[in-house]
């Protein structure tokens, strides 16, 4: 499915450049242009023109492909008419063609053909295919999904990227037991909707770009070290020679960049968690 043939370097930027090409891809059908839109990109900016999110900015121009994370168009069978790039995530989409004339793109699944039939439905299968969407109570027990709901009817909100996917280890009543990417364990509604498999593009993180232009064109800016700073520009800058900063690593507003806990103590969400991805499990109230 993945291949990468020996590159001899002719420049420089060529030696250290490792793509990973996924043969799954048709790279021949030009992507449709009903469910493509403009996207106007922020690079890191607000309403006011000012940056709140650093190292944003430039890129090449991209359109978005509306993807269809709702499923809902139940129990009309689709074909898979091809599987593409997608330039604002990290795994490639499918072309499908329903039976009554409709096309929607989706996130492709590993292992998904062009010429593969797949359905969204709310009922139970006999045959439990990659692709299929359906409620996690009747998913059997153990199978890795992906695209899963976080409320019923909300559309995929867990497990979109590529190679990722969450394992479903038991129902219990009303509530699907989820071991999530992270290995992070906690409950959803059984009645939120996933898709069978796991998100393509597994080889994605292996890509090496080889040079600071083509992380340019990705719209990502030059990162600087706080340590290379000067002491008006940064905490930890300043200090004569090659020093660490001293203390605790931060931010240039001094909040802790390592090591400590974003994630709101009162969020509504945690009483879902049972056990955290670092093997700590949750005080309830």
């Amino acid at each position: 499915m993945f291949s990468n043939k020996k590159r001899y370097s002719h420049t420089p930027s060529e030696r250290f450049y490792f793509p990973v090409k996924d043969d799954s891809i048709n790279s021949i059908n030009k992507s449709e242009r009903k469910l493509l839109v403009s996207n106007h990109r922020k690079k890191g900016r607000n309403c006011y023109g000012r940056i709140t999110s650093r190292r944003r900015g430039q890129g090449h121009k991209r359109m978005y492909r509306l993807i269809d994370f709702n499923r809902n168009k139940l129990d009309i069978p689709a074909k898979v008419k091809s599987i593409e790039y997608d330039p604002n995530r990290s795994a490639n989409i499918a072309l499908l063609f329903y039976a009554d004339g409709e096309k929607r793109y989706i996130l492709s699944p590993e292992g998904i053909k062009i010429g593969d039939s797949i359905i969204s439905t709310n009922n139970q299968l006999e045959e439990y295919n990659v692709g299929v969407c359906m409620p996690l109570k009747f998913i059997p027990l153990s199978t890795s999904v992906h695209s899963i709901e976080l409320r019923p009817g909300s559309g995929s909100k867990i497990a979109r990227s590529a190679g990722s996917s969450a394992q479903l280890i038991s129902i219990e009543k009303n509530k699907a037991i989820l071991k999530m990417p992270s290995g992070e364990t906690r409950l959803v509604n059984a009645n939120c909707r996933a898709t069978i498999g796991i998100v393509g593009n597994k080889m994605h993180n292996r890509i090496k770009l080889g040079k600071a232009g083509r992380k340019r064109w990705l719209g990502i800016r030059p990162r600087v070290r706080g340590v290379a700073m000067n002491p008006v520009d940064h905490p930890m800058g300043g200090g004569e020679g090659r020093t660490s900063g001293g203390g605790h690593p931060v931010s240039p507003w001094g909040q802790f960049s390592k090591g400590f806990s974003t994630r709101i103590k009162s969020k509504i969400t945690n009483s879902q968690i049972l056990l955290r991805r670092n093997g700590k499990k949750l005080k309830k109230n």
